[in-house]
């Protein structure tokens, strides 16, 4: 534009003239906006992000622990657990965005302390406990768009305190309890196009109440309680070879951390360890490097709190002083860690 508007200046006569004005019109149009208009822009930018802190959200109506939760379509479905006097079956559910809650068709019925996975859109829920005694293997699916539940096949293996993880629509469903209080080895992989499960290679080491989550290609099993107590026992799975290997242990040995897979780690929060006492101790491990890095604590220690990961963030939601069910208090806490 600067040689155009140099030549048409050493021009005379009106057609000079005419290119004169018409080059200082593509200039103006091409020029920065007022400062006003600058300043409205930086306005309506995003705020910076603090990264490794914790903050918190509305507290859930029902306070409560060892629920199953899971992200899905934009909410957060918190559905079960148990309360300082009884298991439940509703359906709590967080809107992230606005910062509130609602209600939605409850669990047919009263569960806590299952798996949980989604699937194209389908929330599933894989065993736990209706009376906080006896171990199950039943398998329920929720779909938000009609906001019913129905029963899929059941478990080969009925257990309490079971992870999942999701690998190219796959759900394993990994370790757990039985209702004789044995720390069980079972990996169990439920196809939910066919509705179908399939055996699969058994953990290295038999546990409950352990921090699962993919990463990358891998499926880590970190953590959780063992015949003889708390481990810090890591592990990891690969589904096309069907086999573990082990990771790098935890430096702290829990169970019932709250949970999630976010950029290529594992975060894990808070749990409690053998003494049964709560955690705020947060941790992430990273596949790629096989090591553990200590983030910044939760503002409240809590265990058996249910976790589910949306929008790159962790949340935690409610937990209990104590890890056993109607023991201890039972909190309404909504924790957030943004990595």
């Amino acid at each position: 534009m600067n040689c155009i508007y140099g030549r048409t200046t050493r021009k005379g006569g009106t057609a000079g003239f005419a290119l004169t004005l018409f080059t200082l019109f593509i200039l103006t149009a091409g020029a920065a906006p007022p400062l006003h208009a600058q300043t409205d822009l930086r306005s309506t930018q995003a705020p910076a992000v603090t990264h490794n802190t914790w903050s918190s959200g509305t507290p859930m109506p029902i306070a409560l622990k060892f629920p199953m939760t899971a992200a899905l379509k934009g909410k957060i479905y918190v559905v079960g657990g148990v309360t300082d006097t009884a298991v439940l079956a509703n359906n709590q559910v967080y809107d992230p965005v606005a910062n509130t809650w609602s209600t939605a068709a409850a669990l047919p019925a009263t569960t806590f302390d299952g798996g949980v996975a989604v699937v194209k859109n389908i929330l599933y829920i894989f065993g736990g406990s209706q009376d906080g005694s006896t171990c199950i293997n039943a398998v329920w699916a929720y779909n938000p768009k009609t906001n019913t539940w129905s029963a899929k096949a059941a478990m080969p293996t009925a257990r309490c305190s079971d992870y999942t993880a999701v690998e190219k629509n796959i759900i394993y469903v990994v370790g757990g309890v039985d209702t004789h209080g044995d720390r069980l080895n079972t990996v169990e992989s439920y196809n939910p196009a066919t509705n179908a499960w399939t055996e699969e290679a058994p953990l290295l080491v038999g546990k409950s109440e352990i921090s699962v989550g993919l990463v990358g290609t891998t499926i880590v099993a970190a953590d959780g309680y063992t015949a003889v107590g708390d481990t810090g026992d890591n592990e990891g799975y690969n589904a096309t070879t069907n086999s573990w290997k082990s990771l790098a242990s935890d430096p702290t040995a829990r169970h019932e951390a709250c949970t999630g897979s976010i950029g290529g780690k594992l975060y894990l929060a808070g749990g409690s360890n053998n003494q049964d006492t709560s955690l705020t101790v947060t941790e992430s491990f990273q596949v790629s490097k096989n090591k553990w890095t200590t983030r910044a604590s939760m503002p409240q220690a809590v265990t058996g709190a249910g976790n589910a990961v949306n929008k790159g963030l962790l949340y935690c939601f409610g937990g209990g002083d104590r890890n056993s069910q109607f023991q201890g208090n039972v909190f309404n806490y909504v924790q957030i860690y943004q990595p």
